[in-house]
């Protein structure tokens, strides 16, 4: 496990540093910049903002400075914020990653029970009607359903708001903020919750459809153990192993945001910072992100790996 372990840590090295090389040259060589854009400055403030900033210098003089700076924790400074990027994120993130971690519970829970049912039911009903709700939800755009549920829930029904985090004006503390969270981010989750639920309930179902069909499954049956026994115990315990690989995808989506989301319900996080960067070209700050979603990654992967060998003693780690 140990020599597994710095091998993969080895090439997680690797991997991030052809990474760094990859983003920084595909926004460092991106014709115009926060500055350059800026039409407010006159051509020798801008000469001198470059300067200030190390624009002017050559792109690998610029890559190496920027990677010195990462290795010790600072990403760069946001040009159009006018704050560090890592005190960006810290004041973002964890907006975002409330979101994500909430739907991401329901999505799995919901997910893990109609595909069990499902797959049992195979062919029923039920797993009709659970394979039509699937191939809707996933065909459906995710700004449609927002804002039609915007429509219906916060303006005709007024039954929650429409967005933000807090109510404008509001100085809610304790238990009244946690009220008023909870009211703004349920639009937002169920939305989210309907978006990813289809796919993963059909991940669920069709390995629940190959481990009932196994012979050890019939044999706990002959054995004389209930069905519910069967089913949550020997079959759901191994159809829940393949699942584990998709660990190393949901870490960095925790902490990366919604993009469409966070915009259309104006949801303080740092994937509608992300695209309010693109727009303005601020550089430092996509570069800061991007890397940081790439961390996440190659992180979420390994402990994926690592996850999937303690679940399953057969599987070897090579």
């Amino acid at each position: 496990m140990s020599t597994y372990i710095v091998k993969r840590m080895t090439y997680m090295v690797l991997i991030l540093l052809a990474a760094s090389v990859l983003i920084f040259s595909l926004y460092a060589l991106t014709p115009g910049d926060y500055i350059s854009s800026n039409i407010k400055l006159s051509p020798e403030r801008k000469a001198e903002l470059r300067e200030l900033y190390g624009l002017d210098k050559p792109v690998i003089e610029r890559y190496l400075i920027w990677m010195k700076n990462a290795v010790h924790g600072d990403f760069g400074y946001s040009l159009a914020q006018q704050k560090p990027v890592l005190s960006l994120f810290n004041e973002y993130i964890w907006n975002s990653f409330l979101l994500a971690a909430v739907t991401t519970f329901l999505t799995w829970f919901i997910a893990v029970i109609i595909g069990v049912i499902a797959a049992y039911k195979q062919y029923s009903w039920f797993d009709t009607f659970v394979m039509i709700g699937i191939f809707a939800a996933m065909s459906v755009p995710s700004f449609f359903i927002g804002l039609y549920l915007i429509k219906l829930l916060a303006v005709d029904l007024k039954w929650l708001p429409p967005g933000g985090m807090m109510t404008t004006g509001s100085n809610a503390t304790g238990l009244a903020y946690v009220k008023e969270v909870i009211q703004h981010m349920t639009l937002p989750v169920i939305v989210m919750t309907l978006l990813g639920v289809g796919s993963l309930t059909r991940y669920f179902r069709s390995n629940m459809i190959d481990v009932i069909k196994q012979d050890y499954i019939r044999t706990a049956r002959a054995k004389g153990l209930k069905e519910s026994k069967v089913l949550y115990t020997h079959a759901l315990r191994n159809a829940l192993l393949p699942a584990i690989t998709l660990i190393g995808f949901e870490l960095p989506s925790l902490f990366g945001g919604s993009l469409i989301i966070e915009k259309i319900f104006s949801w303080p996080g740092i994937g509608q910072l992300y695209m309010q960067s693109f727009s303005l070209r601020d550089y430092p700050l996509l570069m800061g992100f991007t890397m940081f979603i790439a961390i996440l990654t190659v992180i979420g992967t390994l402990l994926s790996d690592v996850l999937y060998h303690i679940a399953d003693p057969r599987v070897r780690l090579q």
